[in-house]
């Protein structure tokens, strides 16, 4: 197989399936793209070690990430130059979305660390936990169609997002205290606060 079109369903959005696929391909001098679909995820690629690639797919894929089905299609060879991800289709269809994931031990060690650009940031996240399902506006699972799209990405966590060696590297969430969504504590009731002043007299 010189050219192959796989096309796979299941939760394989937001969990880092692109950035996976995108490293794998790399890996075994592979070219082509990944996009994401309102199907699921959309592999067009070429090479030589097509098999392994294949084959390997189940067996490392993201822990988040739940295959159901995988379609594979062959195509006449291309000549792509390199391996990325490219824009995401939206064929109107419907896929599964992750749901949100818990803190993960590298964003907590993170968040305590006060050296950290991130320490005591509330919204940290990364490929490996943070919002999904409570954040998507619609499919395929991109920035735009999130909750996230109004939050621009200052230079660093754009940065982070577009390398490939980073376990942010396409985290749609992705944000900081400096670009993202922030917490504020107000006391509204009046009443609360002088009983709060009379406390700390006591």
């Amino acid at each position: 197989m010189n050219r192959v079109l796989i096309n796979i369903k299941g939760v394989v959005q937001g969990v880092g399936f692109r950035p996976f696929i995108y490293n794998l391909a790399k890996s075994l001098n592979l070219k082509g793209t990944v996009t994401n679909t309102a199907d699921g995820v959309a592999i067009d690629i070429e090479g030589k070690d097509i098999t392994p690639f294949i084959d390997r797919i189940p067996k490392e894929a993201p822990p988040l990430s739940e295959i159901n089905k995988i379609d594979i299609s062959p195509m006449p060879f291309y000549g792509y130059e390199n391996f990325e991800i490219i824009k995401s289709l939206d064929s109107g269809s419907f896929t599964l979305i992750s749901s949100d994931v818990s803190i993960c031990d590298d964003c907590l060690k993170e968040l305590l660390d006060k050296d950290n650009r991130r320490y005591l940031y509330p919204f940290i996240n990364c490929i490996n936990c943070g919002p999904r399902y409570t954040i998507t506006n619609a499919v395929p699972y991109d920035r735009h169609n999130t909750t996230m799209s109004v939050f621009k990405m200052c230079n660093e966590c754009e940065s982070e997002y577009n390398n490939t060696s980073d376990r942010r590297f396409h985290a749609q969430p992705n944000a900081c205290h400096k670009c993202g969504p922030y917490l504020e504590f107000k006391i509204q009731d009046s009443r609360f606060k002088k009983k709060k002043i009379l406390s700390k007299q006591l």
